[in-house]
């Protein structure tokens, strides 16, 4: 190939992003159809989409089941967006399966976008690996989302649901309910019952199911922690009371596919995710990577927090379309010190940003140009990487080649 089709495409990201199905309707067709060959599990929702996809992954994995996974941003590696079978792809094979979706868009008058293409080549690659289902999360919002474009839907899931691209999605729960709710095409829908007020009174008039509503005796344990839902006792790795949830939503979705019950306690207690309240021991002190991006979002982290002792210093960087107040409100009483910096993404968010609403919330507050002096300059024996998943994999090399 005379080009790196990888490299071509995340250049091609800086362009934005484009909403409406109509371009990725065409690409798909143009591509031969490939949902329409796969039983597809699609997901939306403001926090806890990742983990979800990655339970119900390991859920069909653990009943037998080819499963390929298209989930966004990737944290460590490009290729983690597409799993096939709980694992990196064939390089060539996903480089092929993105060059000839590549290709085909660009004789588009509308050049479909970067996400587009990433969304029809997932679903090409997961049929050619001969995979019987696709786990798919939504990129933003759902309604106007590229992967609603896809048929086969075998249900249609949505986990909690908070504030967040308020420009886009509008300003109010029930607005991006909306959003979130536009996925429920033609299949049954099951809906985290970890909601708002409003956002449970919204779903609720959709006839959805509601899963995770009688969680009870959640216990951290060695490996993670356990909960009781529906009679039953289950383990996950995952900390933070938000992923029992996430755990009991995945389950009643593969319920809806037939999936056994063994299966599914088997494949909760298996899931593991990069990035998320993510622990590296290191020069006798404690690294916490997290991608938590909004409020919503940052309750696991800490969680795990209290659980620490000594000085905690909070590395963080946030997108522009975040947040920030609501972060800084809900972090600040976690830390005792923190540096803040601007990420390298073409999203980012100024410095001066950020400290402007950290500010007078944290005493000990300073600056850095980047992630690896930010990590260079803090201080306490907990330090904590967080506010956006496109920080991490740098973040994460400088810990481990400096410590």
């Amino acid at each position: 190939m005379s080009r790196d089709i990888i490299d071509t495409i995340l250049k091609c990201e800086v362009k934005g992003s484009k909403y409406g199905l109509e371009r990725t309707r065409a690409l798909l067709k143009a591509c031969g159809s490939p949902d329409r060959a796969l039983r597809i599990i699609h997901i939306a929702g403001s926090n806890g989409k990742g983990s979800t996809a990655a339970y119900i992954t390991q859920i069909l994995l653990s009943a037998g089941k080819r499963v390929g996974t298209f989930t966004s941003p990737a944290v460590f590696d490009y290729a983690e967006k597409f799993l096939v079978d709980g694992s990196l792809p064939d390089g060539r094979e996903l480089r092929r399966c993105l060059e000839e979706v590549y290709d085909i868009s660009l004789t588009f008058a509308d050049r479909p976008t970067a996400f587009e293409v990433e969304t029809v080549a997932a679903l090409k690659l997961f049929k050619e690996s001969g995979a019987e289902f696709a786990v798919v999360e939504c990129g933003l919002g759902g309604l106007e989302d590229a992967t609603n474009a896809i048929c086969g839907k075998e249900v249609a899931v949505i986990t909690s649901v908070s504030l967040e691209h308020t420009a886009i999605l509008g300003d109010s729960i029930a607005a991006i309910c909306r959003h979130k709710a536009g996925i429920i095409r033609n299949c049954p829908a099951v809906v985290s019952a970890l909601q708002s007020a409003e956002g449970k009174v919204y779903f609720s008039a959709l006839s959805v199911r509601f899963a995770g509503g009688d969680i009870s005796d959640i216990r951290r344990t060695k490996n993670g922690q356990k909960f009781r839902s529906g009679g039953r006792t289950y383990n996950i790795r995952l900390v933070g009371s938000a992923q029992c949830y996430n755990a009991a939503t995945a389950a009643e979705a593969c319920r809806v596919l037939g999936i056994d019950e063994d299966s599914i306690s088997k494949g909760l207690a298996a899931t593991e995710i990069a990035g998320r309240v993510q622990f590296i021991e290191r020069g006798g002190r404690t690294f916490i990577l997290d991608g938590s991006h909004n409020p919503g979002s940052f309750a696991p982290l800490c969680e795990a927090l209290e659980g620490t002792d000594g000085e905690r210093t909070l590395v963080f960087s946030c997108l522009s379309d975040k947040d920030v107040e609501g972060a800084a409100r809900l972090l600040s009483p976690c830390f005792d010190s923190a540096v803040l910096f601007a990420s390298s993404s073409y999203r980012k968010m100024d410095t001066a940003a950020i400290y402007a609403a950290f500010k007078g919330r944290i005493a000990d507050i300073s600056l850095a140009p980047d992630v690896t002096s930010a990590l260079a300059a803090a201080k306490g024996k907990t330090v904590v990487l967080c506010g956006s998943f496109t920080v991490l994999k740098e973040g994460r090399q400088w810990i481990e080649k400096e410590l």
